[in-house]
């Protein structure tokens, strides 16, 4: 999975544990736990991607990369050649 992969998924797992009527954060609804756990987990592994591309630029080789965070969590990625 990519960063903003992971970001979305983390996203979603939290959406589905909060939507369970027996949701308590207080572990009477351990799907749930184990639902925020692995939210939790998804949402690290995005945060490790995104610290990867701290710069203002990308490096050459990420752009791809750097647009799927841009559409994540910014604004659009212009890249080399494109109207901003």
């Amino acid at each position: 999975m990519t960063g903003p992969e992971h970001y979305r998924e983390a996203e979603r797992l939290i959406a589905v544990a909060v939507r369970s009527d027996q949701t308590t954060y207080e572990g009477e609804n351990p799907e749930a736990d184990r639902t925020l756990a692995e939210a939790q987990v998804h949402a690290t592994l995005a945060l490790a991607a995104a610290t990867a591309l701290v710069d203002e630029t990308p490096r050459s080789d990420s752009h791809s990369e750097y647009r799927a965070w841009q559409s994540v969590a910014g604004s659009p990625y212009q890249g080399p050649g494109e109207a901003r």
